[in-house]
């Protein structure tokens, strides 16, 4: 059988990205066993209940939304979602400045995000101390999940040890969220990569000294990286 023409460009859009290796994989599998499941709900047989929520950690500019927006197309082109939008949203979009705002805010929120994905970025700041109005948009998506099962995905993104933090702070995010992606930061090879795929884009072409001038300049960028590395944001700027 012929792959649907979005799920085919999906995939071809997948396998372009600079690196991800672990990632592409994963993703593999889980669009096979979804595709194992539709064959198999089709014939009139049972299907495995597993989650799709999913987890993903890294420093910024690794991908982590891209990833996000192709998985969303990917569900829609096998059956597994009915729209496939990607409705992608931090704190400022969930937690109301007053008591008794927030639910109804979360749930606006949701409803949007019903058949397609809700990419929940920096997830953490939802849980702090000595704060109630995050804890509440939490629970409004945890119930979401559980009363519209199957019809949409949330994916919470952050930095590695934060999220890993944020999960273990509550039952019900560690029950639900059982698929961890973890990004790496890009090798300087793989920087230059998207360098130039930068250049391509915009039909620039490089000498042999402006290119060997951004390769000690992406190596100087990281090599000087701290914890907190924007990877393809830092060869955006650069270029």
């Amino acid at each position: 059988m012929e792959a649907p023409k979005s799920l085919s460009n999906g995939y071809d859009k997948l396998q372009s990205m600079v690196g991800l290796t672990e990632i592409k994989s994963l993703i593999d599998q889980i669009i096979s066993a979804q595709k194992m499941n539709k064959a198999r709900r089709d014939m009139g047989l049972d299907t495995v209940c597993s989650s799709k929520h999913m987890i993903f950690t890294g420093n910024p500019g690794t991908g982590k939304t891209t990833i996000a927006r192709l998985i969303s197309r990917y569900m829609k082109a096998i059956g597994a979602l009915s729209q496939g939008q990607l409705v992608e949203v931090t704190r400022a979009n969930l937690v109301a400045q007053y008591v008794g705002q927030t639910a109804p805010l979360t749930m606006d929120v949701i409803k949007s995000a019903i058949g397609g994905v809700l990419f929940i970025d920096e997830a953490y700041t939802l849980n702090q101390k000595d704060e109630n109005f995050g804890q509440e948009a939490i629970d409004t998506i945890l119930k979401a999940m559980e009363d519209h099962r199957d019809k949409f995905i949330v994916i919470v993104a952050g930095y590695t040890e934060l999220m890993k933090d944020f999960v273990e702070s509550n039952p019900g995010l560690k029950s639900r969220f059982n698929k961890f992606f973890e990004f790496p930061d890009y090798t300087v090879d793989e920087l230059q990569q998207i360098f130039e795929l930068q250049c391509k884009k915009y039909q620039y072409k490089l000498t042999d000294e402006a290119d060997a001038a951004v390769r000690e300049e992406i190596i100087r960028l990281e090599e000087a990286k701290g914890e907190i590395f924007a990877n393809a944001r830092e060869v955006r700027n650069l270029f």
